[in-house]
């Protein structure tokens, strides 16, 4: 059988940090599920881009670092706000997968505590390779695209994330 693994994440917008991760998770597993989480929301500060759009983000940048993409499974799942019920619902979206790499302390215990090989991806730069920290330099116009793979700032060009961004922020919610 071959070692499947899953990365959960939001990847609002999928950076550098995030290909530099899968690559090694890639070196420890046969195939890799990148869970989209939260893929119902769209169109806030906090989840500005769709599921879609951070879908064709995630398999241009990975096509770009030259990513067998075979070897990737891109799967949107959307919130359940239910905690006792969340493995299930990502299981009932996923394909089968042994090994979860997750930063997050809820996330792991959650998946321990049905007996998942758990495991924490490193963390690069993490100052700087945050989805927070990129949205942040988009609405006040820093150097976000040094950021994120050139074929993410492709297609935040395409559907204008910067000026999404910016009309998003013209509302009365802080940006996180």
């Amino acid at each position: 059988m071959s070692r499947r693994g899953i990365l959960i994440g939001r990847f609002q917008p999928p950076h550098l940090g995030h290909v530099e991760v899968i690559k090694q998770i890639l070196e420890e597993v046969d195939e890799l599920i990148i869970c989209i989480g939260s893929a119902q929301l769209s169109h806030t500060l906090h989840d500005p881009f769709t599921a879609g759009e951070r879908m064709l983000m995630m398999t241009k940048a990975l096509a770009e670092a030259g990513v067998d993409l075979s070897k990737v499974h891109i799967v949107p799942v959307p919130d359940v706000n239910n905690n006792a019920i969340w493995v299930s619902h990502v299981l009932s979206f996923a394909p089968p997968f042994t090994t979860v790499y997750s930063g997050n302390p809820l996330v792991k215990r959650l998946f321990m505590e049905r007996g998942f090989e758990v495991k924490s991806p490193p963390l690069l730069k993490r100052e700087e390779y945050r989805g927070t920290e990129i949205r942040k330099r988009m609405v006040e116009g820093g150097d976000w695209r040094s950021l994120v793979p050139k074929a993410v700032a492709e297609v935040m060009d395409e559907i204008k994330a910067v000026e999404r961004l910016k009309d998003l922020s013209k509302t009365d919610y802080p940006l996180e």
